[in-house]
């Protein structure tokens, strides 16, 4: 079944007609018939932005509708078990945990055992040694009096192991990071994601892309919130 097809089998959205019109025909034309069928962004590329944003918000309604539609054009399901995992760190434990119940279901549904997603034959991403330890020294001369664990961890888990761990590519891990930052409003973090994302092959079209998707899903303030920084990052690098 090619991606329109399944958009449109989701279309009719049960009590939405009832409730409000306008919603459920912005919700067939303009999101389901329109947005996932643009350019610049592949319908997993979409699925990745779209349940990284329903994680990172807490917003289980949805979810299962976005991970059926991810497992069925390309993501795996190690790849989704592995995104939980990234966004406990990005959105917080809470949000992960609430999202593993649902990821569960729409495994156990299709038949799936979550056993052997964790391993994987690849080794761990490479990493720039030299960048790491200048942005590990400036994180503690600049917080290390604050909160030294905090850095410290930063390092050790979350650069050296998260972002290095193979079940998902680099780019996957940058675009999934930066739905999270967005959607919980955290843009103080946002431009370096943005300069990783660039430095890992994502290019300024999907990145441009990706806010025009995730306005739909985080919410129009969101995007344009985040707009001005993006454009500070572009107007920032060479072309």
């Amino acid at each position: 079944m090619d991606h329109a097809s399944l958009l449109s089998n989701a279309a009719a959205l049960p009590g939405a007609q009832d409730v409000s019109p306008s919603f459920e025909r912005y919700t067939t034309e303009v999101v389901l018939g329109d947005l996932w069928k643009r350019p610049h962004l592949s319908v997993r590329d979409r699925s990745v932005i779209t349940l990284s944003v329903l994680i990172a918000r807490n917003q289980s309604a949805d979810m299962p509708f976005y991970l059926n539609v991810a497992l069925d054009h390309g993501v795996t399901p190690g790849e989704i078990s592995a995104m939980v995992a990234h966004l406990a760190f990005y959105s917080g434990w809470a949000n992960a945990m609430a999202a593993v119940d649902v990821v569960r279901a729409v495994f156990h549904r299709r038949g799936m055992d979550a056993t052997p997603f964790a391993s994987i034959d690849a080794g761990p991403h490479p990493i720039d040694e030299q960048l790491e330890q200048r942005r590990h020294a400036a994180a503690m001369h600049k917080f290390g009096q604050v909160a030294p664990g905090l850095v410290q961890l930063t390092s050790d888990v979350l650069f050296q192991d998260v972002w290095r761990s193979p079940e998902l590519s680099l780019r996957d891990r940058c675009l999934i990071t930066i739905c999270s930052v967005i959607a919980t409003a955290q843009t103080a973090q946002l431009a370096f994601y943005v300069n990783r994302a660039l430095d890992h092959c994502v290019s300024r079209a999907e990145l441009s892309e990706l806010l025009t998707h995730i306005a739909f899903y985080s919410g129009w303030s969101s995007a344009y919130t985040a707009l001005a920084v993006v454009k500070d990052v572009f107007e920032s690098r060479p072309d």
